[in-house]
C-alpha cells in the first residue's frame, strides 16, 4: 500500500538524526508532515493534539526511552504503527520491544529498510482498521438481529443436519413463549421438538424435512405439538429455507410460528361449511320430497277430480235432448276446459317430479331432451349407452336436476343451435357431458354473484361425492362434464381427469 502523505511523530533527541530519517522517507516518495518530541510530556501533548499515521522512535533518549514512548502510545488507545529507528541494540532488547508491541526495528545504519517497513505497517494498520470496522458493524447487525428476533411472534432458528444428526446452532427467545422451554434447553436437547410433535403428525414432519434436505426446497410444515406434558396442544407452522453447510451438512434458517388461532378458525369455517352443505342437502331433500308429494296430489287428487268432472259432463250431455244445442255447446266448451286443466295438471306434476325418473336416469334424460327440443327448437343429439345405468333414487334426482339446469342455462344464455349429450358408464362411474355450439361461457360468467344455478350444480355434485367441470371458449360453445360414482368411492380429481378424456 503506497502512502503519499504521512503524519509522522518522531521520538528523537537528535535533530540531525531526525533530518536523516525524514530525508530517507522523502527520497522514498513520501510526503511528510512531522513533529519531533524528545520527552514524555511532549509526546503526551502530541498524541492528544493530533492523529498520527506512524510513530518512529529512537531507542534511548536522555530521560526518555522507546519503552516509555510505546507505553504512552498504547495508553492513548490509538492503533498507530510503532517502529523503532535506532543505532545498534542488543537482540534481547529488540525481542523484548517486539513482544511489548513494537511493530518493527530499523537500524540507522540500514535505512534502506525504513520506507518498505513504514509502507508495510501502514498497510497492516489499514487492514486492522477495516477489520475493526467490519467487526463493529457485525456486532451492531447481530444486536439488531437479536432484538428483532426477540420481538418476532414466534421462534427464529437455525437447524443443522450433519452426519444424520440434527442440532440447533441458534434459537431465539421466542422458544420460551412458543414451547415453554428456554432456547438453551432446546439447543442442548434438539430431539425435544420431535418429541413434542403429536404422534399422528410426526411422520409428515419427518417426510417434509427429508424432502427439503434432498431437494433443497423450502420447508413448510403445519402440525400440532403438545406443550407441558400434553396439557396444551398448539398448531405450529415451520417455514425455513435450506442451504448447503460445511461438508455435507444442510442448514435451515427459518421461523416457527403459533398458528393455533388461525387453524381453529379454519377448522370452524370448514365445520360451518360442512353444516351449511348438510343443511343445503337437507333442504334439497325436503324440497324434492315436497315436489314429489305435490306431484302425486296433483296427479291423483286433482287429476282424478278433473277426470270425474269430465265423465259427469259426458253423462250430463248424454241426457240432454238434441234440441238443447245451447246447453250442449256450453258442455262441449266446459269439456275442453277440463281437458286443458288435465293436460296442465299432468305437465305441472311432471315438472315437479317426472314420473319417468322411476324408469331410470337414462330414460329421464332422454325424455327431458325430447321435451326441451320440442319446446325450444334447439336440435339435441344423445350419444352413448342405451342400457339403463343404475343410480340411487337421490343420485338420480340430483343428476336430473343438474341436467335440467344445464339445459335451462343453454336456452337462456348460450344462443346455441345444437346440443350434444353423451352418457357413459366406465369403471364404476356415471359420466354425463353436455356441449353446445353457442357463445361459450366466460370465467366472469361463472364467478358472478348471481350465478345461483351454477352454484347449485356444483353443490349437488359435491353431495354425490362427484366432480363437475364447466368450460367454454368464447364463440365456440360450452361444455359441462359430470362424473358421479355409482358405488361408495369418490370421483377424485385424478379419476375425473382420466374419465373426462374418454369423451
Amino acid at each position: 500500500m503506497e502512502h503519499t502523505k504521512l503524519r509522522v511523530l518522531l521520538v528523537e533527541d537528535s535533530p540531525d538524526d531526525a533530518d536523516l530519517i525524514l530525508s530517507e522517507l522523502t527520497e522514498g516518495g513520501l510526503s511528510i508532515d512531522s513533529t519531533r518530541v524528545d520527552s514524555a510530556d511532549d509526546m503526551k501533548a502530541a498524541l492528544s493534539g493530533a492523529d498520527w499515521d506512524v510513530v518512529l522512535s529512537d531507542y534511548n533518549l536522555p530521560g526518555f526511552s522507546a519503552q516509555e514512548a510505546l507505553e504512552l502510545l498504547q495508553a492513548s488507545g490509538k492503533d498507530v504503527p510503532f517502529i523503532i529507528v535506532s543505532g545498534f541494540v542488543g537482540d534481547e532488547a529488540a525481542v523484548a520491544m517486539m513482544k511489548a508491541g513494537a511493530h518493527d526495528f530499523v537500524i540507522k545504519g540500514s535505512m534502506a529498510r525504513l520506507v518498505p517497513a513504514v509502507n508495510r505497517e501502514l498497510s497492516e494498520a489499514e487492514t486492522r482498521r477495516r477489520y475493526a470496522l467490519s467487526r463493529t458493524a457485525l456486532q451492531k447487525s447481530e444486536t439488531r438481529f437479536r432484538a428483532l428476533a426477540a420481538n418476532i411472534p414466534g421462534m427464529v432458528f437455525q437447524l443443522l443436519l450433519e452426519d444424520s444428526t440434527l442440532r440447533f446452532p441458534y434459537v431465539s427467545e421466542g422458544c420460551q413463549g412458543l414451547f415453554g422451554i428456554s432456547p438453551r434447553t432446546l439447543q442442548d436437547n434438539p430431539e425435544l421438538l420431535l418429541d413434542m410433535i403429536v404422534a399422528e403428525d410426526r411422520p409428515s414432519y419427518i417426510e417434509s424435512l427429508d424432502a427439503s434436505a434432498t431437494n433443497l426446497t423450502t420447508l413448510d410444515w403445519e402440525g400440532r405439538v403438545c406443550i407441558g406434558s400434553g396439557k396444551e396442544t398448539k398448531w405450529i407452522n415451520v417455514k425455513a429455507g435450506p442451504r448447503r453447510g460445511s461438508g455435507n451438512g444442510i442448514m435451515w434458517d427459518g421461523i416457527t410460528t403459533d398458528i393455533t388461532a388461525t387453524k381453529v378458525a379454519e377448522i370452524r369455517i370448514k365445520q360451518s361449511e360442512q353444516q351449511l352443505r348438510q343443511l343445503s342437502s337437507h333442504v334439497e331433500t325436503l324440497k324434492e320430497d315436497e315436489r314429489a308429494r305435490v306431484s302425486r296430489e296433483i296427479h291423483d287428487d286433482l287429476g282424478g277430480t278433473l277426470t270425474a268432472i269430465k265423465m259427469d259432463l259426458m253423462w250430463f250431455a248424454s241426457k240432454l235432448p238434441q234440441r238443447s244445442k245451447g246447453l250442449l255447446t256450453k258442455i262441449a266448451s266446459i269439456d275442453r276446459l277440463v281437458d286443458h286443466a288435465i293436460e296442465a295438471s299432468v305437465r305441472i306434476a311432471a315438472g315437479l317430479r317426472p314420473g319417468i325418473l322411476d324408469c331410470g336416469i337414462v330414460a329421464a334424460i332422454q325424455w327431458q331432451t325430447r321435451e326441451f327440443q320440442e319446446r325450444t327448437g334447439i336440435k339435441c343429439k344423445i350419444h352413448g349407452t342405451e342400457e339403463e345405468i343404475t343410480l340411487s333414487p337421490d343420485a338420480a334426482i340430483a343428476v336430473f336436476r343438474i341436467f335440467q339446469e344445464t339445459l335451462t342455462n343453454i336456452s337462456k344464455h348460450a344462443s346455441a343451435s345444437v346440443i350434444n349429450i353423451e352418457l357413459k358408464q366406465v369403471d364404476g362411474l356415471f359420466l354425463l357431458e353436455v356441449s353446445d355450439n353457442g357463445r361459450g361461457i366466460r370465467d366472469v360468467d361463472r364467478s358472478k354473484p348471481s350465478s345461483f344455478g351454477i352454484r347449485g350444480m356444483l353443490e349437488r355434485s359435491r353431495e354425490l361425492n362427484g366432480q363437475i367441470k364447466i368450460s367454454g371458449v368464447p364463440g365456440h360453445g360450452t361444455k359441462v362434464s359430470l362424473c358421479v360414482p355409482l358405488g361408495s368411492q369418490d370421483a377424485s380429481n385424478q379419476e375425473f381427469e382420466h374419465q373426462h378424456r374418454l369423451f
